[in-house]
């Protein structure tokens, strides 16, 4: 069930360093829950870690976890426009190993902070962020789960990154049927690769619904970004469960 808690958040910048980029994150706690708490990652999309972001990462905190909403940009950065949010992506969608180290990096702060439960870890991630989330899982034997809410969905090389099998994160990805981002052809693609590894996993489809329909300012129908409110509201719902779930609280 979605937990819903009403006490005040503690909120704090966190920061760190991956290379030679230094970058920030939003880390969100419920006052009233005992320490130390299961953290879930939440992964930008192509805009940057802005207030959708973060603003996520304190409705986790209302759930009763810590919610970190990450920067992968470095510096806080965040694009406008449709060029400057490409410019910031295209290189790391270009370079998935440099993708995961800024990812990894991100795990390895939020694990030193303090009320963090180390061994309770998920990941969450919004288009863009989706494809970071489901990197991460798989790669990576400390997460315990990962959801993709309207995220890319392709792999990257796998002569550069293989895939842990069986896969020990267990996968929701919760998509929209008209996504015109991901096509039939690479939610099947997928499906067959989650199976290949042996992995827990989850599809769940909403009919009607485009790309990026949890944002309530995806509104460029031309792009196929559109919100769509009740399947926001579903996906949500599907996401706390699926928490609760891996968390086992």
């Amino acid at each position: 069930m979605l937990k819903n808690h009403t006490a005040p958040l503690q909120t704090r910048k966190i920061t760190w360093q991956e290379g030679k980029t230094a970058f920030e994150g939003h880390l969100s706690m419920n006052a009233a829950k005992s320490a130390p708490l299961p953290v879930v990652l939440v992964i930008h999309d192509w805009s940057g870690c802005n207030a959708f972001a973060r603003g996520k990462a304190d409705e986790i905190a209302a759930m009763g976890y810590a919610g970190f909403a990450i920067d992968l940009y470095g510096e806080g950065k965040t694009g406008q426009t449709t060029e400057e949010k490409m410019a910031l992506m295209k290189p790391l969608m270009a370079d998935r190993a440099l993708l995961l180290r800024r990812i990894q990096s991100a795990v390895d702060a939020v694990k030193t902070q303090p009320g963090i439960n180390a061994k309770k870890i998920a990941v969450i991630g919004f288009c863009f962020g989706g494809l970071c989330a489901l990197d991460l899982a798989r790669s990576s034997r400390e997460i315990l789960g990962a959801v993709s809410l309207h995220g890319l969905l392709t792999p990257p090389p796998q002569e550069k990154q293989k895939t842990l099998t069986p896969l020990p994160a267990k996968i929701l990805v919760l998509h929209g049927h008209d996504d015109p981002m991901v096509p039939p052809d690479q939610l099947l693609a997928f499906e067959q690769e989650m199976t290949a590894a042996k992995a827990d996993w989850q599809v769940l489809v909403f009919g009607g619904t485009r790309h990026a329909f949890t944002n309530p300012e995806a509104n460029d129908a031309a792009m196929g970004t559109v919100y769509n409110a009740t399947a926001a509201r579903r996906a949500w719902i599907a996401t706390g469960n699926f928490l609760s779930e891996v968390f086992g609280q």
